[in-house]
């Protein structure tokens, strides 16, 4: 059977790239002219026009980016390369026997957009694991395999979105349950703004409040100076801030000194999140959480430095 022609193929303009990539319009442009990728068509009306096959590879780029990889090493791999590439890095977070089927049905059910069962069989994960093994046993490498999935192309960003929906509004029933101990430390967590994703910061909650900590969240996207100015009206003890891997790496210092440089030095700064850019420079006043696991022996730590005599 004969490949279709590129001329049936269906094809995106650069606005849409951006949308569906994460890439801007000058990076696309810039990426044109310094590497020859991509390498769009014109419409009839002489603005640039993006192969299907194309804007997967941009989409497979970004996602490496997102784990520190440099696009001048990417750009002249192939498809098929960047995948397995990709495949190799999340090859560590394989799992095997029971616990590889019952995420591969759960994977099953979100491609089938099956929203009930899927809330369904998470909530019953939840109550036979207990919050604390659901995140680090079932949330964490589910993350890993539907970030794939996207990356792939087995999943449209919609379905992605399906997902982390469902398991954010599991995730606030489970936090709101739980008693309000009162217990210092009190924590005030959010994001920094352009960070959209809200689900890592849901899961670090989770774990504080396990830990006793009283919880503050401001959502997603709050400005440096409110953040301070909440903070302050709060008595904060602690301020944490999550970064998911589709914020810029480049970024993440520069948004941390400034966070710190705004708070007073008795308010604490942790940071943590899948992303790339944590740990490039060494920030005094700021301490990185290494996973959920890392919570538990942070909030102790804390705990015991300010017991009063």
């Amino acid at each position: 059977m004969s490949e279709p022609s590129q001329s049936l193929l269906p094809s995106f303009s650069i606005s849409a790239v951006e949308q569906d990539t994460g890439l801007s319009k000058d990076t696309l442009r810039m990426w044109e002219r310094r590497y020859q990728f991509p390498q769009p068509g014109r419409d009839k009306h002489g603005e640039r026009v993006y192969p299907a096959g194309q804007v997967e590879k941009l989409r497979t780029i970004k996602r490496l980016m997102d784990n520190g990889h440099r696009p001048g090493k990417l750009v002249s791999r192939s498809i098929e390369e960047l995948q397995q590439f990709y495949s190799g890095l999340a090859g560590g977070q394989s799992q095997d026997g029971p616990t590889a089927s019952r995420l591969q049905a759960l994977l099953d059910l979100i491609k089938n957009h099956r929203v009930h069962d899927l809330r369904q069989q998470l909530s019953q994960c939840l109550m036979r694991q207990g919050l604390h093994h659901f995140l680090t046993d079932t949330v964490t490498p589910l993350n890993m395999l539907v970030g794939e999935a996207w990356m792939s192309g087995q999943f449209e960003i919609f379905e992605e979105h399906l997902y982390t929906e469902t398991l954010q509004g599991l995730l606030r029933t489970a936090i709101s349950t739980m008693p309000d101990s009162g217990r210092t430390p009190l924590m005030m967590l959010t994001t920094l703004p352009t960070e959209q994703h809200n689900l890592g910061l849901l899961m670090a909650e989770a774990m504080f409040v396990m830990e006793g900590a009283t919880c503050i969240s401001l959502g997603i996207q709050t400005p440096v100076r409110d953040i301070a100015l909440a903070a302050a009206a709060h008595k904060a003890d602690i301020v944490a801030v999550s970064f998911s891997a589709a914020f810029a790496p480049a970024q993440v210092c520069d948004g941390l000194e400034a966070l710190r440089d705004r708070l007073p030095r008795e308010i604490a700064v942790w940071a943590g999140g899948g992303n790339a850019g944590l740990g490039r420079r060494d920030i005094p006043g700021v301490t990185l959480l290494h996973g959920l696991d890392s919570v538990a022996p942070a909030v102790t730590q804390w705990r015991e430095s300010h017991v009063t005599a």
